[in-house]
């Protein structure tokens, strides 16, 4: 989608803090930090929502979400870490293209 901008993050057009890349995922620093730590892990195939995920989707979505428990041990969020997925205008979604926010540190809130 050459108007997504994770898309161009994904094509390396547009810069990021990455932590982690491999050929289903790239994982970067939220330029707007709501925590101490706040990651985004989006997957590489352009899927605009949640509600878009189709079954051909399914080993994708269980290798992201087996990917976040490591992800926040790297980030050294022994204690525990959250993660939100905003679906649609109502959920809070901003950028069109499937994305989880892995949110841990202190003063994390409820």
């Amino acid at each position: 989608m050459s108007d997504c901008l994770f898309c161009k993050l994904i094509e390396g057009a547009i810069p990021s803090q990455q932590v982690y890349s491999d050929d289903k995922v790239l994982v970067f620093k939220d330029i707007k930090p709501k925590a101490a730590v706040h990651l985004l892990l989006i997957p590489r195939k352009h899927i605009a929502s949640l509600v878009e995920v189709t079954p051909e989707d399914d080993e994708l979505m269980a290798y992201m979400l087996r990917l976040l428990p490591t992800l926040a041990r790297q980030q050294g969020l022994d204690t525990g870490f959250r993660t939100v997925i905003n679906t649609g205008p109502g959920g809070g979604q901003i950028v069109y293209h499937l994305h989880f926010h892995l949110l841990g540190g202190p003063d994390l809130g409820d």
